[in-house]
């Protein structure tokens, strides 16, 4: 599987949050890094996997089908949007 990094998912962010999400700030839950979403790492496949560069935590995790989005952040221990 390809590795992105966090702007490969910036259109799917802004549907679902509305606005630019790629320099919002996340902190790992598992080692505490703390990184813009543009700079984590970013698997497609069934689902949208993101994870921490620095441990490899799965951050985020998008799963879209026609009706529903299920979005699941367990890894982030904050999400800091600049104004």
């Amino acid at each position: 599987m390809t590795r992105l990094d966090g702007n490969a998912i910036a259109g799917v962010l802004e549907q679902l949050f509305g606005r630019e999400m790629t320099t919002a700030s996340g902190r790992c839950a598992g080692c505490g890094a703390e990184r813009e979403v543009g700079a984590l790492f970013v698997y497609r496949g069934a689902g949208i996997v993101v994870r921490c560069p620095d441990c490899d935590a799965v951050l985020l995790r998008i799963v879209e089908s026609r009706d529903r989005t299920w979005v699941d952040f367990r890894g982030l221990s904050t999400v800091e949007l600049a104004d």
